[in-house]
């Protein structure tokens, strides 16, 4: 007989059911502001099979958790195939299957196009490697720590990116300027004290699986399990476990290499299969990048575009002949050869004369002009002599630090380096940068000090007091202004039509949200210095919004925002209307600015009661009054339903409380938050985030949140 839990979280509403909200204003901005959720065919209306070994079916519960979707679990084959062709995501969108009974679930499969199988393994405690067989026949693999603390963060990035809920590369291709980051230690372990560090000026992160050394005794036993093959390449458990562990301490994205022996790497050339294993297995594990070599044989190239789901392709040429020319005919045909199964086309060479410089960058521009739907292309010379392409490279391009044992490649530059080279070829000349406020209300300042210190960034970084009406203006006229972020806020302009004298340009985040707090100027336009007002903190509350959630989990759920003006709580309200949420309740103000469509005051007790567990609850209330969204905190904890499944293990419904009260709090509502079940923020965290997003806008630079957190000397 089978064994069936359905279980639901909490405001268990599902996408498909309830669209977001039609009175959430279709918002955007016109510097790199994501659009509202999209809601993909994967995540709207694909059933996630959770396969899970003896013992480890509390992974289960979990992955639906994060994707704000009921779960149900079946031993049994018949029932689960039955209904198959008729399972309905109302009833469950999440469906956990035990390892031994997924063949025989799958060959009853009539509809198998309509299910997402993820075989998840969890690594430690005695448990056996995942059987190879099976991952095969799945979709996806997710391998989990015995214990972690960022594991739940973990399982969250992988499941919005298979489910096509995040826009990394989208991100990265507005930007001037990319760079990536190799990890060239032979153990992952090795980097992490300094991964931090290691990550700042990073737009990605590369695991070389060829630089990778497997423990002796694990080799030896892989060896003797591959016995054909008798080569040096570490095993897949192996390689898996280096992918999770650097993963879960990195938020950037992950570029997959198998670097092979010709083309300056360790992977044996004798067996492409192998390649096609590997990089087959990555794509499985869910990461953002894969590195594709060109020499690989066109089926396994055009197989791996084929089933490649979100990852982004990067088809790689590299020639350390010194003989290869980019003025040769041989050139164009390898980026058009490459451009048919990738996203970006990668092309390195080993130059010999300074000139080859001056011949990549004729080349570069010649690719721009004749092949303009094609994908971007990555070109840099190797060697001493070909460093100056390093800096003129803008895509992707590879860089080193002094922490690192070992370069990647020859002549690698740091992103100071780069930064240096920049600079005095005039490419990247000195700003004077602002921030405008008070010190007290500025502690980002010595930070971002910081951060140019470590980029080797030209500019200067100055606090200033915000002056009498006009004051701005004195500032941001003068010839080196470079950016600025103010706190408080300034009010933007309420209409597209209306502007203020200082910034005359303003995006439609800030316009909508009704407040600005960075400045931008935009630069390469030409002519006059075009300003444009930003609004970096909605995003620092929609990056920490979805990291224990993927953006989908917000799709048509209920939320109540507190504060004392609307203008306090607009960030919040915009950020939630770009996760497609469904009604915002209010509590403490009246709103009547471009974001008020939608909104519903609660003026009540009995109004309150009637709010049936909004899923997100965000308090924007001054100090003095953070007292009040304790009691709401504990009401909507004690209506909550916890679920029972059949081993009587409970499980906690999801919830989100979002504190964004700066300063000394009465009460303590993030501990009450904590204690009743809710997944809780504190503004730090927020503040974060938005530095983050701040740096970003203001000199195009990524630092990543954990050397913020680290900078800030604290764990969030």
């Amino acid at each position: 007989m089978m064994q069936t839990v359905l279980q639901r979280p909490m405001a268990p509403t599902l996408l498909e059911d309830v669209p977001p909200s039609p009175l959430a204003p279709a918002v955007k901005s016109s510097l790199n502001n994501p659009p509202l959720v999209e809601t993909t065919a994967e995540s709207a209306h694909k059933t996630v099979v959770v396969v899970f070994g003896q013992g480890q079916e509390n992974i289960v519960p979990l992955v639906a958790e994060v994707l704000g979707k009921p779960w149900i679990t079946t031993s049994a084959v018949p029932p689960l195939a039955e209904r198959n062709g008729s399972i309905s995501l109302a009833a469950a969108a999440v469906v956990g299957v035990p390892t031994s009974e997924l063949p025989g679930i799958l060959d009853a499969c009539v509809d198998r196009a309509s299910w997402i199988v993820i075989n998840t393994h969890r690594v430690g405690g005695g448990d056996a490697a995942p059987a190879e067989e099976l991952t095969d026949r799945c979709d996806y693999e997710f391998l989990y720590p015995d214990s972690s603390p960022f594991f739940r963060r973990d399982l969250t990035r992988f499941l919005a990116l298979i489910l096509g809920q995040t826009r990394a590369h989208e991100d990265l291709k507005t930007k001037t300027r990319t760079n990536f980051i190799s990890t060239t230690f032979p153990d992952v372990h090795a980097a992490l004290p300094n991964l931090d560090i290691l990550s700042v000026g990073s737009d990605a992160v590369e695991i070389r699986v060829d630089l990778l050394v497997e423990p002796s005794s694990a080799a030896a036993a892989a060896a003797a399990a591959a016995a054909a093959t008798a080569t040096t390449v570490p095993s897949l458990q192996y390689v898996g476990q280096q992918l999770m562990i650097l993963r879960q301490h990195t938020e950037l994205p992950i570029i997959f290499t198998t670097r092979c022996t010709r083309e300056g790497g360790k992977f044996p050339m004798d067996d492409p299969d192998l390649f096609y294993r590997y990089l087959r297995r990555a794509l499985k594990w869910g990461v953002e990048y894969l590195d594709v070599e060109l020499w690989l044989p066109e089926p396994i190239r055009q197989r791996l575009a084929e089933v490649k789901g979100h990852t982004v392709i990067m088809s790689a040429f590299h020639d350390f002949s010194g003989h290869w020319k980019w003025t040769s005919p041989e050139a164009p045909r390898i980026f058009a050869e490459s451009a048919r199964y990738a996203d970006i086309v990668k092309m390195i060479a080993m130059v010999t004369r300074m000139e080859e410089n001056y011949e990549l960058e004729y080349f570069r521009s010649t690719i721009k002009a004749q092949y303009r739907d094609n994908p971007p292309l990555s070109a840099v010379n190797m060697g001493q002599l070909g460093q100056l392409s390093r800096a003129l490279n803008t895509v992707f391009s590879p860089i080193t630090h002094p922490l690192l044992p070992m370069i990647a490649a020859p002549g690698q530059l740091t992103a100071a380096e780069i930064n240096e080279a920049l600079h005095i070829m005039g490419s990247l000349p000195k700003r004077e940068l602002y921030a405008i406020g008070t010190m007290r209300a500025t502690p980002q300042s010595m930070f971002m000090e910081k951060c140019f210190n470590e980029l080797s960034l030209p500019h200067t970084f100055s606090p200033i007091d915000r002056g009498p009406k006009g004051s701005i203006e004195a500032v941001i006229l003068q010839p080196n202004f470079g950016g600025a972020y103010l706190n408080p806020p300034l009010p933007s302009p309420v209409s597209s039509t209306t502007t203020t004298t200082a910034i005359p340009n303003v995006s439609e985040a800030a316009r909508a949200i009704g407040l600005i707090d960075t400045i931008v100027v935009v630069t390469g336009s030409g002519g006059p210095r075009p300003f444009v007002g930003e609004n970096a903190t909605w995003k620092g509350i929609r990056a920490t919004l979805t990291r224990d959630y993927v953006p989908s989990a917000y799709c048509g759920r209920a939320a109540i925002v507190l504060a004392s003006t609307e203008s306090d709580a607009a960030p919040a309200v915009f950020a939630l209307r770009s996760l497609g949420i469904g009604p915002i309740y209010t509590v403490g103000f009246k709103a009547n600015g471009p974001l008020s469509a939608g909104l519903e005051p609660l003026t009540s007790i009995h109004s309150v009661k009637l709010v049936d567990k909004p899923f997100v609850m965000v308090s924007a209330l001054p100090p003095d009054k953070s007292l009040l969204v304790q009691p709401l905190l504990r009401h909507y904890s004690s209506s909550s339903i916890n679920s029972i499944s059949s081993s009587n293990s409970r499980m906690t419904t999801g919830r989100v409380y979002l504190d964004l009260t700066s300063g000394t709090r009465k009460g303590d509502p993030l501990g009450v938050a904590v204690s009743a079940g809710w997944t809780a923020y504190g503004i730090e965290e927020v503040h974060a985030w938005t530095t983050v997003e701040t740096l970003r806008l203001l000199v195009g630079q990524n630092v990543p949140f954990d050397f913020v957190r680290m900078a800030s000397g604290r764990v969030y």
